[in-house]
């Protein structure tokens, strides 16, 4: 998986910034989600694992995509055909992705807990976390009744684990030691 997400990256930068100096990095995010959809389709994957030639590749992949795509996101898949990378246009949309969220400054929290939270609990997380990330947060909240009580946030490397399960862990470990 890390092989494939190095061959994305150069095409992943070299989209965004291309989208940056275009403005028009929602659009190419959205271009590079639906290409990416179609690149998971067996028949798809079949088809391009299967020896098609990078014309066939082409032809097949624009004409699935033709209305998804203006003519700049066809040259990108033109190019990912020309050397064989159409397969890693998932790890692209993924990079492309958190270049996007690294210049608007955002970050994806995922906030787990025992009960939902009010709409209060909410806020006042998502205004903790914008001041110690310096980012602008949008929280994906889940409920995971086995965390006991607390909360488990994380947000990239980050994890801040609050939850009674864990303390209840930790208590056990340090008892067996």
């Amino acid at each position: 998986m890390s092989e494939l997400t190095t061959v994305a990256r150069p095409y992943a930068k070299a989209a965004f910034d291309f989208a940056v100096e275009a403005n028009a990095v929602d659009t190419w995010l959205e271009m590079l989600v639906f290409a990416a959809e179609v690149s998971k389709d067996d028949t798809i994957k079949g088809f391009l694992s299967g020896g098609a030639s990078v014309d066939q590749a082409q032809d097949i992949f624009l004409k699935v995509c033709a209305e998804q795509l203006n003519s700049e996101g066809q040259n990108f898949i033109k190019i990912l055909a020309e050397n064989g990378r159409l397969s890693v246009l998932p790890q692209v949309v993924t990079q492309f992705g958190e270049l996007k969220a690294e210049h608007e400054k955002t970050v994806l929290v995922d906030v787990t807990s025992a009960v939902e939270l009010t709409a209060d609990k909410l806020t006042s997380i998502s205004t903790a976390l914008e001041k110690r990330l310096d980012r602008k947060v949008k929280l994906n909240c889940s409920v995971d009744v086995s965390i006991v009580s607390g909360l488990v946030i994380k947000a990239g490397d980050m994890v801040i684990d609050g939850s009674f399960r864990n303390k209840l862990n930790r208590l056990a470990t340090a008892m067996q030691s």
